[in-house]
């Protein structure tokens, strides 16, 4: 675990770090988002640590999230409120479409019996599956891909793909609309959070290796990516992380806390 020398931590959740990849323009016909991360060790399921590809990205204004968790948890069925923790998984989330008006489960399909649901709005009104999955230290690939359209809505599919090729299908969740344009931005981060299985949570140390998002197959054109470490919107990031270019690819190397530089909280990383 990592020691916080004597610093207060605030409030969890936070973001350790985030990851912004800014595009030459939007992306029209979207069909499929792919992102490659490296855990460079194993991370315990005694912390809370998401590491998520995928921290907000939008198409035709719906914002969607996910990535992969040490505790994923929430209800084991539709019918169920009670709340449970299934350990390592991987996660697949959207938000309403304005974070206010509540989204039902009727947005969410399961991949498994082993699936969990949720459909609340603590954090604003969200729909979300998520599903076991034992990760280890290693290279995984997260994929949403559109599916099958129902109406004036379609369901888009969370994959999660191990290197050797093996696909684990976190779930689907469905969206208003049948033609999709992707936002001409992209993020991901590291985030330290709390579950009521465990409330504070330290802080493991761990590199996490975030590769160039691909849209509908394809390395996106790009302008520029930059560092973020949040002050604003929410708890502010202690100074546990540093994100470092390596080749085209953004490392993000999360350990002991240390005093930030507050003219470094934001900075860029590829031009």
């Amino acid at each position: 675990m990592a020691k916080n020398a004597g610093v207060k931590l605030p409030q969890l959740p936070w973001h350790a770090a985030n990851v912004w990849w800014d595009f030459g323009g939007p992306v029209e016909h979207f069909t499929s988002l792919e992102v490659d991360v490296t855990i460079d060790r194993d991370v315990p399921e005694d912390y809370n640590l998401y590491i998520s590809p995928c921290g907000i990205a939008k198409i035709n204004g719906l914002q969607f999230y996910g990535g992969i968790q040490t505790n994923i948890n929430g209800w084991a069925d539709k019918e169920s409120r009670e709340r449970v923790h299934r350990g390592k998984g991987g996660i697949f989330s959207r938000w309403s479409s304005d974070k206010t008006t509540p989204i039902g489960l009727e947005h969410v399909r399961t991949a498994a019996e082993d699936c969990l649901v949720e459909s609340a709005g603590y954090e604003g009104e969200f729909a979300s599956v998520r599903r076991p999955f034992a990760w280890t230290k290693g290279t995984y690939t997260w994929c949403i891909t559109k599916g099958a359209t129902e109406g004036e809505s379609t369901w888009f599919t969370c994959t999660i793909r191990v290197a050797k090729g093996v696909v684990h299908e976190v779930g689907s969740l469905r969206f208003e609309g049948t033609d999709f344009t992707f936002w001409e931005r992209h993020s991901a981060f590291v985030e330290v959070y709390s579950t009521s299985k465990i409330p504070k949570s330290g802080i493991p140390k761990v590199t996490v290796t975030f590769g160039w998002p691909r849209l509908n197959g394809m390395k996106v054109p790009l302008k520029k990516a930059h560092a973020y470490y949040p002050d604003k919107d929410g708890p502010d990031s202690p100074g546990c992380a540093w994100v470092k270019a390596k080749g085209e690819k953004c490392a993000v190397e999360v350990g002991p806390i240390f005093k930030r530089d507050e003219a470094k909280r934001r900075h860029e990383l590829l031009r």
